[in-house]
């Protein structure tokens, strides 16, 4: 691709009205909006009143980058749940058969075309390994629910493998790695949807990052990641859906 090429995927096409019809102008049935559980949930405790820095004006002054965490100092399952449930936790259900689901971070056409999964290394209580979160389990609720789905053998290095080497990333509580099922955006948008999904991925971060801030952790948004070693770890098939984001959280190193 060259940079023209790249520079005009980030425009607005003038050619939406001669279009294909979509999936859903052609009445096709929507896909699920979020994967369902294989095993058993692990419910997360409630997240009421843990934040640090309830000022939305403090937190755009504090919101940085943090590369540097203390591994002698847990993240507790409350702050991990209350930033899955900000970035996305759904909130209701819209349209025939709840096919749109509303989140704390918007999305085009309320697709959401995104899953959660959690590499655990320090959370309080949680064995070490690879989790995903399940927004499902707790519709409309300010909750949250992961589940297990396996070890992640020499944590460290698998997680600097994933992310291209940048070993502070294993340093944290936990790493968030964000996929994207395509499909979910492109049953309404076609071929626009990959450009839709991109600035939906955005608003996602900077959700989990604001979060971060309020409960007095560190975050930081990764872009640099290895593709097929992060599908692979995760469970991915990479192409009905794929890893398109990490975000490392953990406390910071003082």
């Amino acid at each position: 691709m060259s940079t023209a090429d790249s520079r005009n995927f980030m425009k607005c096409p003038s050619f939406l009205d001669g279009m294909a019809q979509s999936d859903q102008q052609l009445g096709i049935a929507p896909p699920p909006v979020s994967k369902a559980a294989a095993g058993e949930l692990i419910h997360l405790p409630p997240f009421d009143d843990i934040a640090t820095q309830p000022c939305y004006a403090s937190l755009l002054d504090i919101r940085r980058s943090v590369r540097v965490y203390d591994e002698n100092t847990p993240t507790t399952q409350a702050q991990l749940a209350f930033m899955l449930y900000t970035a996305m936790g759904i909130q209701d259900y819209r349209g025939q058969n709840s096919a749109f689901t509303l989140r704390p971070a918007p999305s085009g056409g309320a697709r959401h075309p995104f899953e959660l999964y959690i590499a655990v290394q320090n959370i309080e209580g949680l064995a070490p390994g690879m989790y995903r979160y399940h927004p499902l389990a707790h519709v409309g609720e300010k909750a949250a629910a992961i589940e297990f789905l396996h070890q992640i053998d020499d944590y460290k290095t698998t997680i600097t493998d994933m992310v291209a080497g940048q070993k502070w990333a294993a340093a944290a509580s936990c790493v968030l790695f964000i996929s994207c099922v395509p499909y979910r955006a492109e049953w309404r948008y076609k071929e626009l949807a990959h450009r839709v999904a991109l600035i939906d991925l955005g608003h996602v971060g900077q959700n989990v990052m604001l979060s971060a801030c309020a409960l007095g952790l560190g975050s930081c948004c990764i872009a640099a990641y290895a593709q097929d070693v992060c599908d692979k770890v995760i469970g991915l098939d990479g192409t009905e859906e794929y890893t398109v984001y990490g975000v490392t959280i953990g406390v910071p190193k003082q």
